[in-house]
């Protein structure tokens, strides 16, 4: 049925009127905030949002609930507080913010690290800093931890020394792959001095994992003493005992041949757990201990304890592995095969997870221990089937094995297929092939493996060049060894003894021009302190062709192009200044400088004619002495318009 408009408008005043029998009550908050969402469960996720910043960030009222309603205001000379402050250390960002474009940016960088393009994931992370979407904390850790897997270390320090500079607060996960970075490098200092600054100046406090890092780290660079102290500082601080800190520990004495420290290190993690021990991962070490005193009763008996059908201990997977190394490593390779089967029996991922990356390599030094190195390999290719990616490392540790049994063919096989594992060689690799080359007298393939190392931007020390020059040398191919240093030189510090090994080898080949450039480089240059002893060394190289005075007329030269050079400097710099001097007195006011020609110009046309004509029949005075006050009297008219 249709309704007319004035009969409409009649009903909505009707209802706009008031009743006191009956009042409606108003349209609550809620209600109106529920009808601006689709659907009720869109109003729930938007409660829901409303809770996680509630807690993220209080309300300001909420800052200060322990105080009485009634007290007093703050003084206006007490310090802000801490979140109005900004002298204060900022806090890393919270998992929250990992949402939007955020998310989108964090996912794309993620694919780049799954398609191992970890150059571009670095770039594309460097350009997102400054932009309108910038990377959280936890994208920048998943490269970081990306470029530490696969011991790319200078892009990894690089990429953090950035993000640094751009004012991103690191977390503790960030904090912890640097400490693993420095220790990985073999510089335990470095990481030391890091951690200290990092109990000084971060606004959080260390973790177990970061324990673990530093206690592993120091034991693997023979830093006992240092680790049980960082021991000692995790129990002041209240942490509860962690066996595998003490599984680290106990690994250390076990390398030193301390039987002695390993069972004290049990003995008080036992004591600290109330004598129970649940977990297995300490079982290894204590049965390298036994086995260190020659008690192979014991340490089978804890082997059977561990690992029996009846046992009640967990055994992880660095547990199962320490026991592997145990039994592999004291002659007992044969129930290392049957626990290494069993492992793989009750390998269920993501449910249970008995092996790992570990687990492979200690078999493959087990197999490679026993000669058997065809089954070493073939286990080695098998970490594929159980969801085992080998790194560098693992590769590294297989071909180091074969290089030193001979097996270089196999080894160049293992080596080959590292690009199609996604995994870049290091220079420890390419220096076990180059010097494995020079034994296997081929020559021309260890100069091409160290070029290679070269062109994939790797940077190799000192020790690897002069290794790849020496071997050279003695196979007589004197222009590859000199190629090598024109282009080692600019890239890598060079000491005395290598400068004068690739001096003495041009000398004796009669190549002494080519002495005389290096030295004209090496002065250039100023890496090496080229002292009279040094030039007492050059000097008896030309001397067996009479050429001494050579050195001390190229080092003439040198000083007089260096005084030249300095000169015409020094001139370009006061031809600079006088520039300068000219530009800044064209610009400002000519009276402050005394200017007569500027004040001449300044004047009226007129009076200057009419001044030109007055004295055009008197003579140039000789002085100013000379010339009468009525002459210098300019009339009163004169002196106005010049005011």
């Amino acid at each position: 049925m249709a309704v007319s408009r004035a009969a409409f408008i009649r009903h909505l005043k009707t209802i706009g009127k008031p009743h006191n029998h009956h009042l409606r009550p108003p349209f609550s908050s809620v209600s109106l905030r529920f009808l601006s969402f689709a659907s009720p469960e869109e109003a729930a996720a938007e409660r829901r949002r409303r809770k996680r910043q509630l807690r993220i960030e209080p309300p300001l009222s909420a800052l200060n609930r322990s105080q009485p309603q009634q007290a007093k205001p703050q003084s206006q000379s007490q310090s802000p507080p801490y979140y109005l402050n900004p002298n204060s250390p900022k806090l890393p960002e919270h998992v929250s913010a990992l949402t939007g474009n955020r998310l989108n940016l964090h996912n794309r960088i993620l694919t780049l690290i799954r398609q191992n393009d970890l150059e571009e994931a670095a770039l594309y992370t460097r350009h997102s800093i400054y932009s309108n979407c910038r990377p959280t904390i936890f994208t920048i850790n998943a490269v970081l931890s990306a470029l530490l897997r696969q011991s790319k270390y200078s892009d990894l320090l690089s990429l953090h020394r950035f993000i640094t500079q751009a004012g991103v607060v690191p977390n503790i996960i960030t904090h912890n792959l640097i400490f693993q970075t420095y220790l990985d490098c073999r510089k335990p200092d470095t990481a030391l001095e890091h951690y200290k600054q990092f109990l000084n100046d971060a606004p959080m406090n260390p973790s177990p994992t970061t324990y673990r890092i530093l206690i592993k780290g120091l034991v693997d660079n023979n830093k006992m003493e240092r680790a049980l102290e960082i021991k000692e500082e995790m129990d002041t601080k209240g942490f509860a005992p962690d066996p595998i800190v003490y599984h680290y520990l106990m690994l250390g004495h076990a390398r030193n041949s301390d039987p002695d420290g390993i069972f004290k290190l049990y003995e008080d993690l036992k004591g600290k757990l109330g004598g129970a021990l649940e977990d297995g991962v300490v079982c290894g070490s204590l049965m390298k201990g036994y086995f260190l005193k020659g008690m192979e009763k014991e340490a089978m008996e804890c082997y059977k304890e561990a690992v029996g059908e009846n046992s009640k201990t967990k055994m992880s997977a660095i547990a199962y592995n320490s026991v592997l190394d145990a039994l592999s490593k004291n002659e007992k390779f044969d129930e290392a095969l049957k626990l290494f089967d069993r492992m793989i029996n009750e390998h269920n991922p993501p449910r249970q997870l008995a092996v790992n990356l570990g687990s492979f390599n200690v078999m493959v030094d087990g197999y490679c221990a026993e000669g058997r190195f065809k089954e070493a390999m073939e286990v080695f290719r098998k970490m594929g089937e159980y969801r085992c990616s080998p790194d560098t490392l693992s590769f590294n540790n297989l071909i180091e094995q074969l290089c030193n049994n001979g097996l270089l063919a196999e080894a160049e096989g293992i080596y080959g297929e590292m690009d199609g594992k996604g995994v870049n060689p290091d220079e420890f690799t390419y220096g076990l092939l180059m010097d494995t080359c020079f034994k296997e007298n081929r020559p021309d393939d260890a100069a091409a493996y160290f070029r290679k190392m070269v062109e994939s931007g790797l940077r190799p020390n000192l020790a690897v060049y002069n290794r790849l020059v020496d071997g050279l040398v003695k196979v007589g191919k004197i222009d590859e060894a000199k190629s090598f240093f024109d282009l080692v030189v600019k890239k890598l510090k060079m000491d005395v003894a290598s400068y004068q090994f690739m001096m003495k080898v041009l000398s004796e080949a009669g190549r002494l021009d080519e002495v005389l450039q290096i030295v004209d480089t090496l002065l250039d240059d100023g890496g090496v302190d080229f002292d009279e002893e040094f030039q007492e060394f050059v000097k008896e190289q030309l001397r067996k062709e009479g050429r001494e005075e050579d050195l001390a007329k190229l080092m003439e030269d040198k000083e007089r192009q260096k005084a030249e050079a300095k000169a015409k400097e020094a001139e370009a710099a006061e031809a600079a200044k006088r520039s300068a001097r000219a530009a800044v007195s064209s610009l400002l006011p000519s009276k402050l400088f005394g200017n007569k020609e500027t004040d001449s110009e300044s004047k009226p046309e007129g009076e200057i004619q009419a001044l030109k004509e007055e004295n055009a029949d008197e003579p140039a005075p000789e002085s100013r002495e000379s010339v009468s006050a009525e002459q210098t009297t300019e009339p009163e008219n004169s002196k106005q318009i010049s005011g």
